[in-house]
């Protein structure tokens, strides 16, 4: 998941922007801005946590763009919801639609680098129980 994605994302259940994030793994990858204008964020520069109007030095876009969220976590700390970032992609299904043992397995897996509010009341699943 590219870092610029998190500029248009917001929580598909109550609408908060932008969400917050946890990175557990990122890879580097061979690309080049060319002659793409800068910032390419419009509203929110997730590499840098800071809205773009709120900058106070250049964005450093060349190496933004050059990352990729492999493993990661997204977090609406509005409605408390959360979604994996899973092989580069994140999945932000509705409630209904998510199964509560992968999302339990995943919160096991990485549970030492989620925060303990994620893993204790997290929606639509945490594992409060297991720890």
């Amino acid at each position: 998941m590219k870092y610029r994605l998190l500029d248009l994302l917001a929580c598909p259940i109550c609408k908060h922007f932008p969400l917050t994030y946890y990175v557990f793994s990122e890879k580097q990858v061979e690309r080049n801005l060319g002659d793409e204008k800068k910032p390419l964020c419009e509203i929110y520069c997730a590499y840098k946590k800071v809205n773009v109007k709120d900058a106070k030095e250049e964005l450093p876009c060349e190496e933004c763009f050059k990352k990729e969220i492999v493993y990661g976590i997204l977090y609406c700390s509005q409605c408390k919801r959360w979604y994996p970032v899973i092989d580069e992609i994140p999945r932000m299904l509705p409630d209904k639609l998510r199964r509560e043992s992968e999302d339990v397995e995943f919160l096991k897996k990485y549970k030492d680098k989620i925060p303990r509010e994620i893993l204790l009341e997290g929606l639509p699943y945490n594992i409060k129980e297991s720890i």
